[in-house]
């Protein structure tokens, strides 16, 4: 019996029989919480190791990232609803509870921030350094952002007001971000060119009067390699504003050349030059012929328009086409006994009038 009468002993408004039994349910629902994230990260890791897909993975991350702090708070909240507290007591708790649950927020935002983070850099493929570089930095400012958030939340649970903290927060942001928007600018616009992809390091683009290879693409600038040979760094904002051309896409090319033949060239003649130039374009690889026509009358004589497509983006073969394509027609146009026009003018020279004056007119 003096067991009995030792159990039922008031111990700040509680027996001991309720302290030990809110120390065992602590005991032991840490316990089973602390077994059930090993189980958990066990199982799921086996699953995520035999899956293709990677949400299972971020599962795995998240319940490893589960830390024995929060797995204590827990228990220790769901031992005190067996215990008759005082109100500033449950106040404590309930604070604590509080920041280890917006501590444990933040591991897990952290998380999953990293991992959206990685599977887009895993997307990309073989990102180069400035791509990577902008989306860790975009990775940096959005954790920042979350324990900002979650700083100003515990600050509120503490009983400070928060109301001119974000004012304060607010204006300052404003003021920095006017001092500085041109850094900031060139910051949003690296993101949109990582985010939406122009064009990617490796392809040949044209801005305004610059052309050239993307080299480098940074926070700040992009770095272009011009044919000239020199390097190009021209600010992310700027481009953004231009006008891009990106070759490296293109996947066919349109060419259009005209042909000029001399004004004495017959019809029978003019009726077969298109099919001479559809056979010499036809004969050449890569290459899809569109139309061919005498469409105007020249100052330079009889003037012939034709347009084909290269199938084929890179430039030096084009080039090499049209040379080919020249030197064709050049051979057989003049098996035909046809010329091709010059510019040329003509001048008529009179002899001198009664008046010693000499008359000149030109064409």
């Amino acid at each position: 019996m003096p067991d009995i009468e030792l159990l039922d002993r008031i111990w700040y408004a509680n027996s001991l029989r309720q302290w030990l039994i809110a120390l065992a349910l602590l005991g032991g629902v840490f316990v089973v919480l602390a077994l059930l994230r090993r189980v958990l990260v066990r199982r799921l890791g086996v699953l995520a190791a035999r899956s293709a897909t990677r949400v299972d993975d971020i599962g795995v991350d998240l319940v490893r990232r589960t830390r024995a702090y929060f797995l204590f708070a827990v228990a220790l909240y769901a031992a005190s609803r067996v215990l008759v507290l005082t109100d500033q007591a449950r106040g404590v708790i309930q604070l604590l509870m509080v920041v280890v649950v917006l501590l444990q927020a933040g591991r897990w935002g952290t998380g999953l921030i990293g991992f959206a983070v990685e599977q887009y850099l895993r997307r990309s493929g073989e990102a180069d350094s400035g791509t990577r570089a902008t989306v860790q930095a975009v990775g940096y400012v959005a954790r920042f952002a979350l324990w900002t958030v979650l700083l100003v939340m515990a600050l509120g649970a503490f009983g400070v007001d928060v109301t001119a903290l974000i004012t304060g927060l607010g204006i300052g942001g404003i003021a920095i971000a006017l001092a500085v928007q041109n850094i900031l600018g060139d910051l949003f616009a690296a993101l949109a060119i990582v985010l939406d992809k122009p064009f990617v390091v490796g392809d040949f683009i044209t801005v305004d009067n610059v052309q050239g290879t993307v080299e480098h693409v940074g926070l700040k600038t992009t770095r272009i390699r011009s044919l000239g040979g020199e390097q190009v760094i021209v600010s992310n904002s700027d481009l953004l504003k231009s006008r891009i051309r990106n070759y490296k896409r293109m996947e066919h090319r349109r060419v259009a050349f005209l042909v000029d033949l001399t004004a004495d060239t017959s019809p029978d003649q003019m009726q077969r030059v298109p099919a001479v130039i559809r056979a010499t374009i036809e004969a050449q690889p890569l290459t899809r012929f569109e139309r061919s026509h005498f469409l105007t009358f020249a100052d330079a004589g009889l003037r012939v328009e034709t347009v084909y497509w290269v199938l084929d983006p890179d430039f030096n073969k084009y080039a090499d086409i049209q040379h080919a394509i020249n030197v064709e027609l050049l051979r057989r146009l003049a098996a035909e006994g046809i010329e091709f026009a010059f510019p040329s003018r003509a001048i008529y020279v009179r002899p001198p009038d009664h008046g010693g004056r000499t008359l000149a007119a030109s064409a």
